[in-house]
């Protein structure tokens, strides 16, 4: 089933009131955040899209694909990436990629050099094709699973739970996702990826409180976010690498940010 469209049909809140927002269309190459507090509903609207709900779940939400239900096994269209993720599978890098290329009858005899290219494009620490699975830190499992999934997967819908937490190129991450044509949804309460995203549910008590599309003024903020971020992940390589801040580093701060 070549999957054009999912459509989010509403449910209700936490106190059985209906959704502000009727319906949440995603098409091919869409990012869409959600945004809200803890307890708000993110990771419930994750789980339903997951479980192709339909009417069966807390919240009443029915999820469609090109206009029509979907049976949940029948089909698996969607690719989660959590913010917990540990492999339990005893198996190096290059027979994992091997055996997911291979069961998705991928004859590329260069794939598992293009994952580990992408995958350490995006982690902090490198993956080799003979590391374990097993030994594979949140941020480098986090980091091979998006470059799996973007070449080799073919879950039209990716699911990510907080990427900003995995410690990988989180931006570079999604751009990868979507440039494949994937649906990315992410729960987030980054400003920068919220803002990066064309388009941002936010979540109250349960359900899809408001539905925003971001503007040049926000695209605006974007730049000094980008930069902020960048300043931290400068700071954070430093000092895993066992740097020390100093004065040097503190007029930087006040020279780029202010006192």
């Amino acid at each position: 089933m070549n999957i054009e469209e999912i459509k989010i049909i509403s449910g209700e809140d936490k106190n059985g009131n209906r959704e502000a927002v009727e319906e949440l269309i995603i098409k091919k190459g869409d990012i869409i955040i959600l945004a809200g507090p803890t307890g708000s509903g993110k990771s419930l609207l994750l789980s339903d899209l997951e479980q192709l709900a339909n009417g069966d779940s807390p919240s009443g939400r029915k999820v469609l694909a090109n206009g029509e239900e979907i049976d949940p096994l029948g089909m698996q269209i969607t690719a989660s990436l959590s913010q917990n993720m540990h492999f339990m599978m005893d198996l190096d890098v290059d027979s994992f990629i091997k055996l997911h290329a291979k069961s998705r009858k991928i004859e590329d005899e260069n794939i598992v050099e293009k994952i580990l290219e992408m995958a350490n494009s995006l982690a902090g620490e490198p993956l080799a094709a003979s590391s374990n699975l097993t030994s594979l830190s949140g941020g480098q499992s986090r980091a091979l699973m998006i470059a799996d999934t973007a070449l080799i997967s073919n879950a039209p819908i990716v699911l990510v739970d907080e990427i900003e937490n995995a410690g990988i190129n989180k931006t570079k991450g999604i751009e990868i996702l979507a440039s494949k044509g994937k649906m990315v949804l992410i729960a987030s309460h980054d400003p920068s990826l919220i803002v990066t995203a064309k388009k941002r549910v936010i979540m109250k008590n349960g359900s899809m409180s408001k539905l925003i599309v971001s503007d040049e003024v926000e695209r605006k903020h974007l730049k000094y976010f980008t930069k902020i971020d960048k300043i931290l992940e400068n700071f954070r390589e430093d000092l895993r690498h066992g740097s020390k801040l100093d004065e040097k580093t503190l007029e930087m701060l006040e020279k780029e940010i202010g006192e």
